[in-house]
C-alpha cells in the first residue's frame, strides 16, 4: 500500500502542479492508498474554513484511514531520529520520523514531496513512489 504524505495532499487541494500530485492523480484509481491520522490532522488543520474542511475531509474520507504511532513504533522512530543525528541529520518534524518508520515497519511506500525524507531513504531504507 502506499501511504500518501501532506506534502502531496496539500499540492493536490491547491491544484500546485507537482510531479507528485500528478502523481497522486494517476494512483487515486489504480492503487490501494493510506492516510494517517496524524497527516490528516497536518492537512485539515491549513483549510482555512470550516466548510471547505469538512469537504475536504469527505473527500480524504474515500481512503484508508490508519494510526501512524503507538508505543512501540515511538520507541522505534526515536531511535531512528537519534540515528540519522550520529549521522549529523537531523530532521525538521518529528511527525516526518513517525512517518517514515510506520511505513518501514509496515512495508509500505510514501508519496511525498517533502526533502526531509531523502535521508531516511538513503540511511534508513525507507521506500518511496
Amino acid at each position: 500500500m502506499i501511504l500518501v504524505d501532506s506534502s502531496v495532499w496539500i499540492d493536490r487541494i491547491n491544484h500546485v502542479p507537482s510531479v507528485q500530485a500528478q502523481r497522486l492523480l494517476r494512483l487515486v484509481d489504480t492503487e490501494p492508498l493510506l492516510i494517517g491520522d496524524l497527516i490528516l490532522c497536518e492537512v485539515l488543520r491549513g483549510i482555512r474554513s470550516e466548510a471547505a474542511a469538512r469537504l475536504v475531509e469527505r473527500m480524504l474520507g474515500r481512503f484508508e484511514r490508519v494510526t501512524l504511532c503507538g508505543p512501540e513504533l515511538a520507541v522505534q522512530a526515536a531511535r531512528n531520529y537519534r540515528l540519522l543525528r550520529e549521522r549529523g541529520i537531523t530532521i525538521r518534524k518529528t511527525i516526518d520520523v513517525i512517518i517514515a518508520t510506520f511505513c518501514i515497519e509496515r512495508g509500505h511506500a510514501l508519496l511525498h514531496r517533502d526533502r526531509d525524507f531523502e535521508p531516511m531513504e538513503r540511511i534508513l531504507g525507507l521506500q518511496t513512489i
